[in-house]
């Protein structure tokens, strides 16, 4: 019979993208110490993919724009962490408040980066290198020592059978064939979104290849995706705010290739394993969310002075010019898709 040795938290309260480069890092863990019993603190939004991974125990639900808004409502789920035993907590996120649930919890082995607010609550604390990959940060946590390319470890979901029909049922009801293209034309930040007009144009390519164009995103991105969809009737269709993230994943799985914004599509792409070509406006890929899978790419316009504006990007361009969206004209990428998948 298996011994338990560890129960272990794992914290991470930021946003989809940032949750599934957490993945690698637990899959790893799990590798290493099959006996420990792995749990996730999340967000809502993020509750459905660490959900999904076969390597973790039970995710703990944390509403920090909710329930868990104030620190007396914090302090107190702290304390109930408390209750549930953990041996250790390792946080890849930084903010004060998961370090104030790391001072509350009354676990004594813990781990966070140096960059961490409130960082010396921990017992370990880890050098977030800049330079690195997220993945690579993540494994640094769990001191794992990589070398070469054995980092670039792909995030595992498991996918329902709901799940799976519910994308059948999608296909087959806008008589759909695959191989499909799925394009990402969305993000939380106006400065990650390359032009609308640029993805019309790739799009108005891509329809003419043969196979048929998926757009997918939120919510937030239904009617964008849809006003795009609109423009080319019986050839690309909106899938945007109809399927969850695990079945958008396994949309993706049946596409050719993925186009994305840096955003966390990209990192969906990855959990479906195909090719991902990432577009780069005001960040860049050396913050470290760059696509690593095999065939996967990016493009990024880095000749300006004023880029990266900022690691998340904002609202409006600071300088109203948005050039490094302007700058990577779409026959750029129509040129890069040409060479990935050959159409």
């Amino acid at each position: 019979m298996e011994i338990l040795t560890e129960k272990i938290l794992v914290i991470q309260t930021a946003f989809l993208g940032d949750a599934i480069l957490t993945l690698p890092m637990i899959q790893k863990l799990h590798e290493i110490y099959p006996s420990n019993e792995i749990d996730v603190l999340a967000i809502p939004s993020t509750m459905e993919i660490f959900s999904a991974s076969p390597y973790i125990h039970e995710v703990l639900v944390l509403d920090k724009k909710g329930k868990e808004k104030s620190v007396l409502a914090l302090f107190k789920y702290a304390a109930r962490l408390g209750e549930k035993s953990y041996t250790r907590i390792i946080s890849p996120h930084r903010s004060l408040r998961t370090s104030l649930i790391v001072m509350q919890s009354g676990v004594k082995e813990t781990t966070g980066f140096d960059i961490a607010s409130f960082k010396h609550v921990y017992k370990n604390i880890v050098a977030y290198k800049s330079h690195h990959h997220e993945v690579q940060r993540n494994l640094d946590l769990i001191g794992f020592n990589y070398s070469g390319d054995c980092w670039k470890i792909l995030p595992e979901v498991n996918i329902a059978e709901s799940a799976r029909e519910k994308v059948e049922q999608f296909l087959d009801a806008h008589k759909i064939d695959y191989p499909l293209i799925a394009v990402a034309p969305g993000s939380v930040w106006n400065t990650k979104k390359y032009p609308e007009e640029y993805f019309i144009e790739i799009i108005k390519y891509l329809s003419g290849t043969g196979n048929p164009v998926v757009l997918v995103g939120g919510k937030s991105e239904n009617e964008l995706c849809g006003n795009i969809a609109e423009k080319f009737p019986g050839t690309v269709y909106s899938a945007a705010g109809k399927l969850s993230v695990i079945e958008t994943i396994f949309l993706m799985k049946k596409s050719l290739l993925l186009i994305s914004n840096d955003s966390a599509p990209v990192h969906m792409g990855m959990c479906a394993d195909i090719p991902v070509l990432a577009l780069y406006c005001s960040t860049v890929p050396d913050f470290g969310f760059y696509p690593y899978n095999y065939k996967s790419s990016y493009l990024s316009y880095s000749d300006l002075k004023c880029k990266p504006c900022g690691i998340h990007g904002y609202k409006e361009c600071p300088l109203t010019h948005f050039e490094c969206g302007k700058k990577l004209g779409p026959h750029e990428v129509i040129s890069k898709i040409k060479e990935m998948i050959n159409v």
